[in-house]
């Protein structure tokens, strides 16, 4: 086990390498001086000198992305162009709220997800089956920020349930932060809900197929714990794997729904920091998605070794 976590450590490391010359490579990806490009069009002679005073753009590139990588190793990630505050820590002060909502995110998924694939699976062929496929097709099909428009005309201008902008923060309250966060957290899953309903639903219409199954059934076995017990536990590799691949989505459609329901988190930062052409900002929030991401598949391929133990070997 052990030395199956080093093995897929050490093959994180490449990856993370890759990602950190593609995010510093951004500067020079469109063309131009990057300075001027970052100053705007109104920017003047002395504005441009200070740019590329402040990124050190006149030295060689090995050099400035050696000096780059040094500074990340000790947790610096430049200063951002517009407000001179350091990019860790305008990152830091927007972490809350999105990891919040993206944890929310998950947990409504999965509960919902999950239940109804197995319904479909188990009733498969029925209307049971087929409302569910509907339901799927649709979630997976409305982008997110409509669903969002929805959910806050229905529950938040409609029937005042739920508020429709901001973020409470967890200092203030575990439940008025979740409150806060449960219609851009409903309106993020529904396509990640479609997506894992119905591989849930693929995946355990094969198993239920199997041998086992069957012959758990005619020793009497009740139903619920065949399906969750047995079924959903060995179909559990490819659900995993979804969840996984799935947090992609998640990092996209975060950047959205905060953006909907004004939520100040690291969404909402990329956003400003796209429009002001903030490129330390930029780069910072780009390598902390990636390595989020490197690290929820490491974690993924850690669990396959807790449902299938012949991955180990």
């Amino acid at each position: 086990m052990l030395s199956h976590v080093l093995r897929r450590l050490a093959a994180s490391l490449p990856v993370m390498g890759f990602v950190a010359l593609f995010v510093f490579g951004l500067l020079y990806l469109a063309p131009g001086d990057p300075a001027a490009l970052m100053a705007g069009d109104q920017a003047t002679a002395a504005d441009i000198a200070r740019i590329r005073a402040t990124l050190k753009l006149d030295d060689p590139f090995p050099i400035r992305f050696g000096n780059w990588v040094w500074s990340l190793l000790h947790g610096d990630l430049g200063l951002s162009l517009f407000t001179n505050q350091p990019v860790a820590k305008m990152i830091a002060q927007r972490l809350e709220p999105t990891y919040l909502l993206m944890l929310m995110t998950l947990v409504i998924s999965v509960a919902v997800a999950l239940p109804i694939g197995v319904i479909a699976a188990w009733k498969h062929n029925t209307a049971k089956d087929r409302m569910v496929m509907v339901f799927a097709v649709l979630s997976f099909s409305v982008p997110s920020f409509v669903v969002g428009y929805l959910l806050a005309f229905v529950f938040g201008l409609t029937l005042r349930w739920l508020p429709v902008q901001g973020y409470v923060p967890l200092s203030n309250g575990i439940w008025p932060a979740v409150r806060s966060l449960i219609l851009p957290a409903a309106a993020l899953g529904s396509v990640y809900i479609g997506l894992l309903a119905r591989i849930t639903r693929a995946t355990m219409l094969e198993v239920l197929q199997q041998d086992y199954v069957r012959t758990a059934r005619a020793k009497g076995v009740e139903n619920r714990m065949v399906l969750f017990k047995h079924a959903l536990k060995n179909c559990s590799v490819p659900i995993i794997t979804t969840i996984g691949s799935g947090v992609a989505l998640l990092i996209g459609g975060a950047i959205v729904t905060e953006t909907v329901f004004a939520i100040p988190g690291l969404g909402r930062l990329t956003v400003d920091a796209i429009l002001r052409r903030d490129y330390p900002v930029i780069q910072g929030v780009i390598l902390l998605f990636s390595f989020m991401y490197v690290l929820v598949n490491l974690l993924v391929d850690m669990l396959y070794t807790v449902f299938d133990p012949r991955i180990r070997y």
